[in-house]
C-alpha cells in the first residue's frame, strides 16, 4: 500500500487550494488554524456526499431523520458525561506559552526515534506497543512516557509543563442576561436521543428503528493540523439505532453476511505481532464473537459499501477494535473505521454499542421515562421490591409535598430499595433527598418489600448502536485516494473521483472562438440542464490542453468539445478524464451516453456505455 511522498501531498494540497476545493477561513486576516472555507467544486464534492450518504442509509433503512440546533444547554451535556469527560491532555512550554497535545506529541516523538538505526530491540519494541495502544492511555500514563522517554519540545528542546486536562467544547451563554450556560454541540447525536418518545411514537412505538443527524459539531482542539483532518468546526452524520437489549440481530444482516472486511481485533492489537488486519466475512466476525452483535456488524458492512463506492481505497481502509482501556464506560463493543492517507491511519467512522447509557442518564436526570412498553403474548410473573405509602398518614404528615415526595420514591432503583429496606429493618426510618431538601421515612409512613405481580407489559430503556461519521475527514480521504499524476508528465495532476461523487460532472468548452459556437453552446447546456447534469463551460481563450487539464485538476470526468466539424454536421467530441480517449458523436447521442453513465450503475463502463461512438485518435 504505497503512501503519497511529501512532494505528492505537497502537490496535491497545491492543486486543492488553486482549484479552491477548500481555503483557510479569515484568510486575508491571517487565518484562524482549524477553520476553513469551503469553494465551489469542495461545496458540490461536500453535497454529493451528503446526498449519497443519505441514500444509501436514510432511505435504505427508513430512518428517521432529525435536525437540531448547534447550541445545547449545560445540564444536557452535564448529564451526557461531556462536561466531564470530553477531554484530551495537553502540555505548555512555559517559554514560549506553545500548546501541544500529549498524545499527539508522543507519537510524533517516537515514530521519529524508531527511525534511528542505533535505537536497541527492547525500546524498539516498547515504543511500538507503546503506538499501538496510546488511544486508551490516561493522563498519568501518558505523563510517564512523556518523563521515561524524555519528550520536550519538538521546536525549541525546551522542557514542558506537566499535563493538565482540557476540555474540548466551546463555551457560550445563551440569551441577554448571560445565566444559561451552553456550548457548541461536540455531536449531534443527543438531539435524537432527546426526542426518542416522539420517534417512537411516529415509528408506531416498534422497535427496531434508527434516526439520523447530518449538521456541524465543534471541538476545541489544542493543535489543529494536517488540513481538513484536525479542525475546530466539521460536519457529522450519525445514526442512533435502537433495539431490543434482548434481541440485537438484523432483519437484513443475511444480506450483507459475505462481505469481507479487514478487521484489526484488540487481541490482534494485544499481541504486540504486527498490526496488519485480519480480513474475514462479517458473518463469521458475528459468528466467532470477534464483534458482539449482528446489528452492529450490520452496519459496518453497511459502512465498508458506502467508503468503497465514495472513492476510498479497499486496500486502505480497516476497521480497528477499541482497547479495553480505550472504550467508553458504558460500551460495550466499539470499531473505528480508519482509513490510511499520506498522515497515516485517520479514524473516520465509530461504530459503537452504547448500550442504554444515553436513554438512562437523560431519563434520571429528567424524570421523563424513556421507555419502549411491548404488549406480551403471555402475562410474564414479575418478583421485585417495591415502595408503598401509607396514603393516611402520607398526605397528612407531607401535605402539598406529598406527590413530590412519593414520585422520588418510585423512581428508587432495586438496588437503591434494598439499601432504603435495610436502613427501614436496622433503624426504624431512612431519609431521601427532595429537591435538595433531607426527608425522613420511617415505617409509620412507608413499606418496602418484595412483590410478585403478574407483567402484561414489558417495559424496558432500548439500547443503541451507532455508526458515527466525520465526513469532512472522509471528504480529504477521497482527495488523497482519488489523486494521480500523469506516467508521461509529473507536473499534471488529477482527481479520479467515482462519476456519483465528482462535483462538476462535464465541462463543456470550444477548439477556439467562432461566432457559430454559442448557439450550439446554449444548445448543449440547455439539453444538460434538461437532464440534471451538472455542468461547466469553459469559453477562455486558453489552449484546448490547458482547459483538459485544468478540468481534470477540479475531477470533472467528462469534456465536450465544439470543433469546427461541429458546425458541419451537429458532432461533438467526448472526452473521458482518467484515460484520456475521446469519441465522436451527435450531440445528442453523446449527452445521452453520459446520462447514461452518470445515471445507471450499471452502464458506467466507458467501452460499453460509448459503443457506436466513433473513437477518436490523439
Amino acid at each position: 500500500m504505497p503512501l503519497m511522498s511529501n512532494s505528492e501531498r505537497d502537490k496535491l494540497e497545491s492543486t486543492l487550494r488553486r482549484r479552491f476545493f477548500y481555503t483557510p477561513s479569515f484568510e486575508i486576516y491571517g487565518g484562524v488554524s482549524g477553520l476553513f472555507d469551503l469553494g465551489p467544486p469542495g461545496c458540490q464534492l461536500q453535497n454529493n456526499l451528503i446526498r449519497l450518504w443519505r441514500e444509501h442509509f436514510i432511505m435504505e433503512e427508513n430512518m428517521l431523520q432529525v435536525d437540531g440546533p448547534m447550541l445545547t444547554p449545560y445540564d444536557v451535556l452535564k448529564t451526557s458525561g461531556h462536561v466531564d469527560k470530553f477531554t484530551d491532555w495537553m502540555c505548555r512550554n512555559p517559554k514560549t506559552g506553545e500548546y501541544y497535545r500529549a498524545d499527539h506529541l508522543i507519537e510524533q516523538t517516537l515514530k521519529k526515534r524508531l527511525l534511528d538505526k542505533d535505537v536497541n530491540p527492547q525500546d524498539m519494541k516498547n515504543m511500538e506497543k507503546i503506538l499501538t495502544t496510546i488511544d486508551g492511555f490516561s493522563g498519568p500514563e501518558l505523563n510517564l512516557v512523556m518523563q521515561e522517554y524524555n519528550i520536550n519540545d519538538p521546536v525549541t528542546n525546551d522542557v514542558l509543563d506537566a499535563l493538565t486536562s482540557f476540555n474540548l467544547m466551546f463555551e457560550t451563554k445563551i440569551g441577554a442576561s448571560g445565566q444559561l450556560k451552553a456550548f457548541l454541540r461536540p455531536e449531534t447525536a443527543q438531539g435524537q436521543f432527546l426526542n426518542f418518545n416522539k420517534l417512537l411514537e411516529i415509528n408506531q412505538g416498534k422497535i427496531p428503528f434508527a434516526s439520523a443527524s447530518i449538521g456541524k459539531s465543534f471541538r476545541n482542539e489544542i493543535s489543529p493540523r494536517s488540513g481538513l483532518l484536525r479542525v475546530r468546526e466539521f460536519l457529522m452524520a450519525e445514526i442512533e439505532h435502537f433495539v431490543d437489549p434482548l434481541n440485537k440481530s438484523h432483519a437484513k444482516f443475511n444480506e450483507v453476511l459475505n462481505e469481507e472486511i479487514p478487521l484489526l481485533s484488540r487481541r490482534l492489537q494485544e499481541s504486540g505481532e504486527v498490526q496488519l488486519p485480519v480480513k474475514m466475512t462479517i458473518g463469521e466476525a458475528v459468528n466467532s464473537g470477534m464483534v458482539e452483535n449482528e446489528t452492529l456488524g450490520y452496519f459496518m458492512a453497511r459502512v465498508h459499501q458506502f467508503l468503497l463506492n465514495i472513492g476510498i481505497n479497499k486496500d486502505k481502509f480497516r476497521f480497528r477494535q477499541h482497547l479495553k482501556n480505550e472504550m467508553a464506560h458504558y460500551a460495550t463493543d466499539c470499531w473505528d473505521g480508519e482509513i490510511l492517507t499520506s498522515y497515516g491511519w485517520i479514524e473516520c467512522v465509530g461504530c459503537a454499542d452504547r448500550a442504554a447509557f444515553d436513554l438512562t442518564v437523560h431519563s434520571k436526570k429528567t424524570g421523563r421515562s424513556l421507555t419502549v412498553k411491548q404488549k406480551l403474548d403471555t402475562p410474564k410473573e414479575r418478583t421485585e421490591w417495591v415502595v408503598e405509602v401509607n396514603k393516611k398518614f402520607f398526605g397528612s404528615k407531607f401535605k402539598q409535598k406529598a406527590k413530590l415526595i412519593e414520585s422520588v420514591l418510585s423512581k428508587f432503583s432495586q438496588d437503591e430499595l434494598i439499601r432504603r429496606h435495610e436502613e427501614l429493618e436496622k433503624n426504624g426510618e431512612f431519609t431521601c433527598q427532595v429537591n435538595g431538601e433531607i426527608v425522613k421515612l420511617d415505617s409509620s409512613l412507608v413499606t418496602i418489600k418484595m412483590k410478585t405481580t403478574l407483567q402484561h407489559i414489558r417495559e424496558y430503556i432500548p439500547n443503541v448502536i451507532e455508526p458515527s461519521f466525520g465526513l469532512g475527514r472522509i471528504i480529504y480521504c477521497i482527495f488523497d485516494h482519488c489523486f494521480q499524476v500523469r506516467v508521461d508528465s509529473e507536473s499534471r495532476g488529477f482527481f479520479s473521483f467515482p462519476l456519483q461523487i465528482a462535483p462538476i460532472k462535464v465541462f463543456v468548452t470550444t477548439i477556439s472562438n467562432n461566432d457559430s459556437f454559442p448557439a450550439i453552446l446554449k444548445k448543449i447546456s440547455q439539453a444538460l440542464r434538461k437532464r440534471e447534469i451538472y455542468f461547466k463551460i469553459d469559453d477562455s481563450n486558453t489552449s484546448i490542453g490547458k482547459k483538459y487539464a485544468r478540468n481534470d485538476e477540479l475531477g470533472t470526468p467528462f469534456g465536450i468539445t465544439i470543433d469546427f466539424e461541429t458546425i458541419k454536421d451537429q458532432t461533438v467530441t467526448l472526452r473521458e478524464r482518467n484515460s484520456m480517449r475521446q469519441v465522436r458523436g451527435t450531440i445528442t447521442d453523446v449527452i445521452s451516453t453520459i446520462d447514461k453513465m452518470l445515471h445507471n450503475p450499471d452502464e458506467s463502463d466507458w467501452d460499453k456505455s460509448t459503443f457506436g461512438l466513433s473513437p477518436v485518435k490523439i
